[in-house]
Parts: structure tokens; sequence; C-alpha cells
């Protein structure tokens, strides 16, 4: 009796142990029907317990590894060797939502009174995969930053003396062709020290000025800022913030740099008559500042390039800016800058950052 007893103590804490572990544990019999869907399971897929279990696989399986997840376990079941089962593949599974995401799944088999189950525990590798590429993209910029320090103190310089005589120039000529051939020379001087100006902010590592914002009144400014020439353009510009003040910290006149350019960009890509809107909404422990316009949004295709140096869709444009405001927010721990967009529809940029509980900012937030 006792042994019976401590069988059953321990079938229950492996059976804790399982619901709350933080894999996705999906069991089936031979017949593809799902026994077991754990809580992680339900983060991961979206699909509530009921919603699978005693159900097909097919239920949260794509098409494609649906079919060659039969493939392996009919395989199994007629010759009894291993072939997916009992190794990690790195698949693209599916969410409830569609959302496509990457995911790592293992597959076990066992026996149970003669009934064959088979287990797979799933990884959600979309945090890993980012942040490997965060790591990655990072050590691209460093291997450059040597390289980029030495070119734009060696470019700098003769251009300075090229603006700088250009201007004298400009002053004593009467001739307005020769006037006009140095105005040019003079805007391309000043356009290439903006270039490298923010080849400087990409490349080079930045030590940030990190004190207490309040964020909605820091919003608030680059509206007041934005505000006059988006009505020049009969552009209408919304400032919505949260209800609650809600205090960050970071570098602000970086930040503050972030939002202009992301509050520029959407005027930009906003036709007369359109919207563009500023705002902030807690969520949790996070505050997402986002900067959406009403625009013809991006492409397909131009979505994995739109954070790269140098890709801009715009005429005329460096193809820095968003690149430099990505660095920017991701030098502040635990802060990303992301993006969504719609053909037709218009783009939001969202700005992720945690925020700083105080006296004052956690009115109604979580103890």
């Amino acid at each position: 009796m006792r042994d019976r007893d401590d069988e059953r103590r321990r079938i229950a804490v492996l059976e804790k142990a399982v619901e709350n572990t933080n894999e996705a544990f999906v069991t089936i019999d031979s017949h593809h029907q799902v026994i077991f869907f754990n809580k992680a399971a339900e983060k991961i897929f979206g699909f509530k317990r009921e919603e699978v279990v005693g159900r097909d696989l097919n239920v949260i399986m794509a098409p494609s590894c649906n079919r060659n997840h039969r493939d392996a376990v009919a395989r199994y079941l007629k010759t009894g060797v291993l072939h997916r089962i009992g190794h990690d593949t790195e698949i693209m599974a599916t969410r409830k939502n569609g959302e496509i995401f990457p995911a790592n799944i293992s597959f076990s088999v066992s026996e149970f009174e003669g009934v064959i189950y088979f287990t797979g525990i799933v990884r959600d590798l979309t945090e890993t995969k980012a942040l490997h590429e965060r790591i990655a993209r990072s050590e691209r910029l460093a291997a450059l930053g040597q390289a980029v320090a030495e070119i734009t103190h060696e470019i700098k310089n003769p251009l300075m003396m090229i603006g700088g005589f250009a201007r004298q120039l400009s002053r004593e000529m009467i001739n307005d062709k020769a006037i006009s051939k140095l105005t040019i020379i003079m805007k391309e001087v000043t356009r290439l020290e903006n270039l490298l100006n923010e080849l400087r902010d990409l490349y080079l590592p930045k030590t940030l000025d990190k004190k207490e914002i309040d964020i909605n009144a820091l919003l608030g400014e680059v509206y007041e800022l934005v505000r006059g020439d988006c009505e020049s353009k009969n552009l209408h510009v919304m400032f919505s913030p949260d209800s609650e003040k809600i205090v960050v910290t970071g570098d602000r006149e970086k930040l503050k740099q972030v939002l202009l350019n992301l509050a520029k960009n959407a005027g930009e890509a906003t036709m007369p008559g359109g919207k563009i809107s500023l705002s902030t909404s807690r969520k949790g422990r996070k505050v997402e500042i986002a900067v959406a316009d009403e625009g013809s949004g991006i492409d397909d295709e131009q979505k994995e390039k739109i954070f790269d140096p140098f890709f801009t869709t715009k005429k005329g444009g460096t193809g820095l800016g968003l690149s430099v405001s990505k660095c920017i927010v991701e030098d502040h721990p635990e802060s990303t800058l992301t993006f969504e967009s719609q053909k037709e529809k218009g783009t939001i940029f969202k700005i992720t950052m945690p925020v700083t509980e105080t006296n004052e900012g956690n009115k109604g937030g979580l103890p």
C-alpha cells in the first residue's frame, strides 16, 4: 500500500513539473489524438487546452509540419526505428492567430499498457533568435567602429575647408551663375557633414546620460515641435499620452532625437489630409511609445531591410536615421524599437522600455 502511495506521489510530482515547465509538452497517441497539452503549450501556441485535447494534432500544426510528423510516426510504428524521434529539429511553427515563429522541437516515444505515445517538447526560439541577431549586429558594428572613426576624421577636415572657402567665395562673387554653383557646393558639404555625423552615431560607442524621464512630457515636447510643420502640410497630428505619469530611465536628448526622427518620417509618409499620432500606454512593467502614420505602408520585401544602414525608401535619404534610432533605443537595457505596417493603411513604430518605479509614477500600476 505504501509503495502504491509513493508511486502516486512521484507521478503527481512529475505531472506538476511537466505542467509548469517553460517548454511546451504535447503528447499524442498513435492515432495523432492529443492527450496532454501543458500550460506552456497554451502560451506558445495560443490555444486553450480544451481546444486541443481530444482532437487531432493538425489543430496546432502547419500542414507541412503535420505531414512530416505523420510520416515519422508511421515509419516508427512500422519499423520501430527512430528517425526524427529522439532528435532535435528546428521548425517554423504557427500560433492560433496565424503568426509564424521559429521553434525547436524534440520527440520522444513511450509505451504504457501496450499503447504507444509520442511526446513533442517545444521551445519558442523567437527571443533567442532576436538575441543572436542583436549580438551579431553588435559585433558587426564594433568591427566597423574603428574604421568609421578614422574615415570620419580624414574626410571631415577637408569638408570643413571646402565649405568654408565656398562661403567666402559666395560673398565675393557677383556672377549669379557662379553663386548658384557655390550654393550647391555648400549644400552638398552640409549634407556630407550630416552623413558623417550619422555614421558616427551609428558605429561609434555611445555614452548615455541616463536620468529619470517623464516620457509623456518628452513626447509632448516632440508633439509641439512637429505640430506646426504638420499643420502647414495639412496633416492632422494627434497626441494621446497615458492617463498616468510614466517615468523611464534613459538619455533624454537621444530619445528625443529618436522620437523626432520617427515623427518626421511619419509626416513624410502621410499624404495631405492624413493623420499621424503620438501615444504612450503602460503595459505592465513596460511603456509602449507609438508613432503611427496613415501612409502607404512598407512592402513585405522591404520590411526585413528597414533598419539596415543605407537602406531607404525616401528620395535623397541617407538610410541611417532608423538604424541610428534602433541603436539608441537598444542601448537602453530591455528596450526595443519595432514596427508594424500594412500596405495602404500605414505604419506604426513602437518603442518599448521598462518603467522606472517611483512613488509618483506607480499610481495604479503593479505593486
